[in-house]
């Protein structure tokens, strides 16, 4: 696939892929006799891990030291392990985070939502 292509595929500007290539988080990207890019199978199932994990909020620095690991091998599991450890608890986390702004915005809607109807008529609880 061209860069063009996998670009539209993954959702990725072709500049979010030629600097994840540049700081080595996508390596062996093949290329034609006239230069262009031809991204082969495996090269897209890492750039579909990627998204996954920068989607969720997973940290650059931390991808690109799993994925040079990954180049070495097998040898290098336990520390591909512990990575991903590491970001699953920063993951929940935020989540947690995430949830306890959700629960405050559901409050607020309902709050305005009494306001809306005419339920409420104090207003001291919203801002």
């Amino acid at each position: 696939m061209t860069i063009s292509e996998v670009s539209k595929e993954y959702n990725l500007t072709p500049d979010t892929l030629r600097y994840y290539e540049k700081i080595g988080i996508l390596s062996n990207v093949s290329r034609s006799k006239s230069g262009i890019r031809d991204y082969d199978e495996t090269v897209c199932k890492r750039i579909e891990f990627v998204k996954c994990m920068r989607d969720a909020g997973v940290e650059i620095e931390a991808l690109i030291e799993y994925m040079l690991l990954f180049e070495k091998g097998k040898s290098t599991a336990k520390r591909r392990k512990e990575i991903l450890e590491e970001q699953r608890i920063k993951l929940l986390e935020k989540q947690q985070k995430i949830n306890a702004s959700l629960e405050k915005l559901d409050y607020k809607i309902k709050l305005y939502n009494e306001i809306v109807s005419g339920k409420k008529k104090d207003f001291t609880e919203v801002i």
